[in-house]
């Protein structure tokens, strides 16, 4: 397939470089110039604008940071719901609110246009290695026409339905209980280590039994490592992640206990100065909450 894309940081790349290996065009855009000229080499195709990516193919791909720029990108002069032609395609793949969805479905909606929302689950490095999953919600007949690009991206995709807003759900609350098991390793890793064990013995504790999957092997390595940078998924972003999960169930009355001790230790990372480190940098933060260096 032809496709446009939008949005070139360290998973948007990644992304277009899986669309290209799995035979599709990609017609990409950046704000940064210089990113979209650098995947030519893999054969991307440089667009000038959100506009000429919006009428490059058969659908456009966005992968934004938050909710600011997806909505901009939407709703400018010469957007998206400008561009795209009638019964055109956007699939947003960055990790926004449930209401932002609500609000692109709405004006795509106006414009006769359809939304998918496809966010992705996994990190820059498993996309990459084509274990990434992905989370699609939209109509059935789009989402049917768009499976060749999910399946270029990702190992599996994951049904939410055909509300969009159900798959900015279900993105926001993996990610819930993703940074919970984060911020709990932390404190294991904190305990074990006041009574003078080495940390990689409780990493192999911990991960060859119970939790003997890639998430805690991921993050536990990286803990026992301290290998917050270059990040994965960024402190800042991980705030983000917990502030919009807080919103999402606030709206529908679902209390988040957890979700306030999560977010305390990324405020914490922040205030040290750990924005851009990756958020498994929170047990740096319950580490220093617990008198150890």
């Amino acid at each position: 397939m032809k496709v446009g894309f939008i949005g070139l940081g360290r998973m948007g790349e990644v992304m277009v470089r899986r669309l290209i290996d799995g035979g599709h065009e990609v017609g990409v855009y950046n704000r940064t110039a210089a990113k979209s000229e650098a995947l030519t080499k893999f054969g991307a195709k440089v667009t000038d604008s959100v506009a000429a990516a919006a009428r490059y193919g058969e659908a456009v791909f966005t992968m934004l940071a938050d909710d600011a720029a997806v909505l901009d990108i939407v709703g400018r002069a010469a957007g998206l719901k400008d561009s795209l032609p009638r019964g055109g395609v956007h699939i947003c793949c960055g990790t926004h609110s449930v209401a932002a969805i609500q609000k692109l479905k709405a004006a795509h909606g106006e414009a006769g246009q359809v939304l998918i929302a496809a966010p992705v689950l996994g990190r820059p490095e498993v996309v990459t290695a084509g274990q990434a999953g992905m989370v699609v919600g939209g109509a059935k007949p789009s989402v049917e026409h768009c499976r060749p690009l999910f399946a270029a991206i990702a190992r599996r995709s994951f049904e939410a339905g055909a509300e969009p807003a159900a798959a900015a759900a279900i993105k926001l609350a993996n990610n819930f209980v993703l940074g919970c098991a984060i911020e709990a390793m932390g404190e294991g890793f904190a305990l074990v280590r006041k009574y003078g064990v080495v940390p990689e013995v409780f990493n192999d504790v911990m991960t060859d039994g119970l939790f003997n999957c890639s998430a805690y092997k991921t993050y536990g390595r990286l803990i026992v490592e301290e290998r917050f940078l270059p990040a994965g998924h960024r402190v800042v972003m991980g705030l983000k992640d917990v502030n919009l999960a807080i919103a999402a169930a606030e709206a529908v009355g679902v209390p988040l206990p957890s979700a306030n001790v999560w977010r305390d230790r990324l405020v914490g990372a922040v205030a040290h100065g750990e924005s851009d480190h990756d958020w498994s940098a929170m047990a740096r933060d319950q580490a220093r909450a617990s008198g150890l260096a």
